[in-house]
Formats: structure tokens, sequence, C-alpha cells
């Protein structure tokens, strides 16, 4: 990640079980955040970028990684955050940290909306 970010609190440890997957607001971002199962903490925009639909609200298979966004039943690999239906699109992805019992973002400070957009 290039230039300025801002770590910011996104939700406590306990928060965010092993398998499941969160919706925050960060500084004025929706966020998805992701535990994979005996993995990371990811996060990705909350929204989908097709429609704007809210991720979290999405069917979610934590053995399998994919979340199916529950407007289109677009399908996403949450362990990269690429597009498996359509293929072609990319989440946009933010650092995250785990520190103590804190799950932090890193918003970058570039005054800009962090959300990729996706056209059929």
């Amino acid at each position: 990640m290039t230039g300025q970010v801002r770590w910011v609190n996104a939700a406590d440890v306990g928060d965010l079980w092993e398998g499941d997957v969160l919706d925050v607001e960060v500084d004025d971002e929706q966020v998805l955040l992701v535990h994979l199962e005996g993995g990371p903490v990811k996060a990705y925009q909350g929204m989908c970028p097709h429609q704007e639909v809210l991720l979290a609200d999405g069917e979610w298979d934590p053995d399998t990684n994919v979340l199916v966004c529950p407007g289109h039943r677009w399908e996403f690999d949450m362990a990269t955050g690429k597009g498996l239906n359509p293929v072609g699109c990319q989440l946009y992805e933010f650092a995250v940290q785990v520190v103590s019992d804190e799950i932090r973002v890193a918003v970058p400070q570039d005054g800009v909306r962090h959300h990729n957009r996706f056209q059929t």
C-alpha cells in the first residue's frame, strides 16, 4: 500500500470469530471483515462492486471461502477478493493488523472512496 494511511480500530477480536464475517464502518468506508478458517483476518470493501449491495448480508461458506452477494448472486473468494462469478472483478482490499484485542484497518488518506466498481 502506497501513500499515507491511518490505522483505525474496526472491531474487537472477540466480535469476529474464526470462519465469520462482520460489516463495519471505518472512516466513512463500508468494510467487510472476514476471519478465514485457520487463517488471517481480511478486510474488503463492504459493498458489492456490481450494485452496491451490502456483502455481509450474503451467503458465506467458510469451508470454501466463497461469499455470494444477496443482490444478483455474484461470488467472491474471500481469501483473495477476486470475483469468481463473474470473473474479472476484484474487491478493494484494506491492510489489516491485529494488535492485542483490536482489529485495525488501514484507511488510505488520499481523499477518495475505496470501492471498486465492475460493469458487466
